[in-house]
């Protein structure tokens, strides 16, 4: 019997070593169809970005909350640059992120605002990430019970929206993109899981985002001035 017992825990701890996951992603909602036209001749213009990262479990949160610095997707600044290289009209650009404890430092919505004066456009760019909370508390639960043998999924949705103003403070354009990602979690996924990387779907995901509204943006000459 102790034999037995011991070799039912064994397998329960070999089981849970070789746990893994593996996510798969879904395509681009709102992606743009259009032939890309570039505007390498316009007149050039400067441009703020500002991003705003949210994130909001459904069923626990109440409303979206902004990331701190530390929450935001790796490599976010990589990618973000290798976006820009979609836009051909731009002479210099400024960054500026928002978050939650902006609301206490009046020195940071200052410099934000003071940033703003002295840029021919404004992007603003919420990037947000939510899911049930429901179901990955029951999917963790499952999970642990079962010990992954049976598999358990675990979607995430992401949206991006960019809203561009101009000097003035109007609004030109506004643009959203969505997409999602489920993470499968099963004994033996080990073997598949270098090659379908939660962290590499979502970059992928962030970086088709930007490429495509990007993309857009310089088709449709929002950055040249009328």
């Amino acid at each position: 019997m102790r034999f037995r017992n011991l070799t039912i825990v064994s397998v329960l701890i070999l089981t849970i070593l070789l746990t893994s996951c593996a996510t798969f992603r879904s395509g681009i909602e709102g992606e743009f169809s259009g032939q890309v036209v570039k505007n390498y001749g316009a007149e050039k213009a400067s441009v703020l970005f500002i991003f705003s990262h949210f994130k909001q479990a459904k069923g626990y949160d109440a409303i979206p909350k902004l990331e701190s610095k530390r929450q935001i997707i790796n490599d976010f600044d990589d990618l973000f640059i290798d976006a820009m290289g979609e836009l051909s009209n731009i002479s210099k650009y400024s960054t500026f992120t928002e978050y939650a404890s902006d609301v206490g430092d009046s020195k940071r919505r200052a410099k934000r605002d003071s940033m703003i004066t002295v840029h021919d456009y404004v992007m603003r760019i919420k990037v947000k990430r939510e899911n049930s909370f429901v179901q990955h508390f029951l999917g963790s639960v499952f999970s642990t019970v079962t010990a992954t043998i049976l598999p358990m999924p675990y979607s995430m949705d992401y949206s991006m929206s960019v809203d561009v103003y101009n000097a003035d403070d109007i609004l030109i354009k506004s643009y959203s993109r969505e997409a999602s990602l489920t993470k499968w979690v099963e004994a033996g996924l080990i073997f598949i899981y270098p090659f379908h990387t939660e962290q590499r779907k979502k970059e992928e995901i962030y970086i088709e985002f930007m490429h495509d509204i990007f993309k857009q943006i310089e088709t449709e000459k929002v950055l040249i001035a009328n």
